[in-house]
């Protein structure tokens, strides 16, 4: 299977949730061999105004998104359960799986993602890699990139590919809104 790459995804912010700071937010994603996925999301924002926890040990850990938070939403082509991973600048992650629209929810046992972060006076990006379950890494996948900015002045922004109608939703089917076809068909 060759690699398949998608370069600097736009994600866009909710209405209703105007950032403070954040200008931007950019995801490129790649799907290699072996389940594995690799995302780079980058936020052009003047660092000193966004909410970024401190370091701590890459452990898995619940309620993430109150802050800077940022998410991956995965969906096999024709089913409605999913899974929804969670990593934090801390290096602190959480895995779901879900056996419909916010229905089920239970702990997905996986592998610790490896995340890092790296930053400037205007950016911040985070690099994930993930590994798919195995009954997950063959199948023509729909996704949802989103993320969670937290910044000064008690400011919170909602970033998706996509939204639904009304409030914030990053589990509604809309939000899954990029395409990514099984290994055997790239």
């Amino acid at each position: 299977m060759a690699n398949i790459s998608i370069e600097e995804i736009a994600l866009t912010c909710h209405p209703a949730t105007p950032p403070f700071m954040a200008d931007a937010i950019l995801v490129s994603v790649t799907r290699a061999e072996g389940g594995a996925l690799w995302l780079r999301y980058h936020v052009d924002c003047d660092l000193n105004a966004l909410e970024i926890p401190r370091t701590l040990p890459p452990m898995r850990t619940d309620e993430l998104w109150k802050t800077t938070c940022f998410e991956l939403f995965v969906r096999r082509d024709d089913d409605e359960a999913y899974l929804e991973y969670n990593f934090a600048p801390s290096t602190q992650w959480a895995a779901y799986s879900f056996a419909g629209y916010r229905a089920g929810m239970t702990e997905l046992m996986t592998y610790r993602p490896e995340i890092n972060g790296d930053a400037s006076e205007t950016h911040f990006a985070l690099e994930v890699e993930i590994t798919l379950p195995d009954q997950w890494r063959d199948a023509a996948l729909w996704i949802g990139l989103t993320a969670v900015i937290g910044e000064s002045g008690d400011t919170k922004s909602y970033w998706a590919l996509a939204h639904p109608e009304g409030k914030p939703d990053f589990h509604h089917r809309d939000c899954f809104a990029l395409y990514l076809e099984a290994p055997s068909a790239a």
